[in-house]
C-alpha cells in the first residue's frame, strides 16, 4: 500500500512536469479501480458523479457521506485521490478549514473549494469572503505532516455569467491567498485558457466537457496542466442505461447486449 505521503509528493510532481495530465472524476470504489487500473496517474471525486450513485441531484450530499466515500476511493486505490469538496459545507473559513483538515484524514492528497454559495439567488460569496476561506483552507492544508494539494475554484462563469475579467481577479487573489491549483470551471476556448495561464502563475485545471474538439496537446500548449471530467463519465454510464432502459422498452429489444464488457474484463479492470 503506497503511503499517503508518497501519494501527496507523486501528485505535486504531476502539477510540475512539463505538459498536462487527465484526472478522470470516478463515482464509486469500482469506477476509481478500473480508472487506476488502465494506468490514470491520479484522481479525482465527483460531487454530481457520487450525489447520483446515491440517487440525488448534485449538492444533496453531506460532509459525512462525501468523506466516508473519499475513504472509500483512497483506501482501494494507490495512487492520489483529491476530491470536490464544494463550498467546504459551510460558509464561514472555519468551516472550510475543518473541512479541510477532516478530508485530508481520510486519505486524500488534494481538495478542491469553491466559492458558489449553492443557492441560485445569491450565487456567489463575496470577493472578500470568498479569499478570506481560502485562506483559511491554506492554513488547514499547512497544518497537515504531508503536501495536500489545495485547488482554489471560481465559479461565476458556471454560475453567474460570462465574465473572464471577474474570474481572473478571483483566481489571482486565490493564488495569492496560497492555493496550489487554480479553476474556473466554463472555460469555453482555447484563448480563454491562455489568457488565464497568463494572469495567473498556479497550474490550472480545465473541465473537459467543452473542449471535446480539442487535444491533450492542444490544451498543454494553451496552458492547462490538468485536465478533469467533472460529472461527464457519471453521465455518460447514466446515458447508456437510460438509452438501454427505453430500448428494452420501446423496442423489446436486447441488441445493446452485443455491447458489453466480458466478465472477464471486468474482472481484470478490478485486479
Amino acid at each position: 500500500m503506497t503511503s499517503q505521503s508518497a501519494k501527496a509528493e507523486a501528485f505535486q510532481q504531476l502539477h510540475a512536469a512539463d505538459g498536462a495530465f487527465v484526472i478522470p472524476n470516478p463515482w464509486d470504489a469500482g469506477s476509481a479501480r478500473m480508472m487506476q487500473n488502465l494506468g490514470f496517474k491520479a484522481l479525482a471525486t465527483t460531487s454530481s458523479g457520487f450525489a447520483q450513485s446515491l440517487g440525488r441531484l448534485d449538492g444533496q450530499v453531506s460532509l459525512e457521506e462525501k468523506l466516508a466515500h473519499c475513504r472509500d476511493l483512497a483506501a482501494i486505490t494507490d495512487i492520489p485521490i483529491s476530491a470536490d469538496l464544494e463550498n467546504g459545507f459551510g460558509d464561514s473559513p472555519e468551516a472550510v478549514a475543518e473541512c479541510i483538515a477532516r478530508a485530508a484524514e481520510t486519505g486524500l492528497v488534494g481538495g478542491s473549494i469553491e466559492d458558489y454559495t449553492g443557492d441560485p439567488a445569491v450565487p456567489m460569496y463575496d470577493f472578500e469572503l470568498s479569499v478570506e476561506r481560502v485562506a483559511a483552507a491554506v492554513e488547514a492544508v499547512r497544518a497537515q505532516p504531508f503536501p495536500f494539494t489545495l485547488t482554489a475554484r471560481a465559479e461565476n462563469l458556471l454560475r453567474v455569467g460570462p465574465d473572464l475579467d471577474e474570474a481572473i481577479r478571483r483566481l489571482k487573489a486565490y493564488a495569492d491567498a496560497g492555493a496550489d491549483v487554480l479553476y474556473a470551471p466554463a472555460l469555453k476556448t482555447l484563448d480563454e485558457v491562455r489568457r488565464v495561464a497568463a494572469e495567473v502563475d498556479k497550474p490550472i485545471n480545465v473541465l473537459a466537457s467543452t473542449f471535446k474538439a480539442h487535444s491533450l496537446a492542444e490544451l498543454a500548449d494553451a496552458g492547462a496542466t490538468r485536465i478533469s471530467l467533472g460529472g461527464s463519465l457519471a453521465r455518460l454510464m447514466a446515458g447508456v442505461l437510460l438509452r438501454t432502459g427505453r430500448e428494452m422498452l420501446d423496442e423489446g429489444s436486447f441488441r445493446w447486449l452485443d455491447g458489453i464488457a466480458a466478465p472477464t474484463e471486468v474482472d481484470q479492470a478490478l485486479a
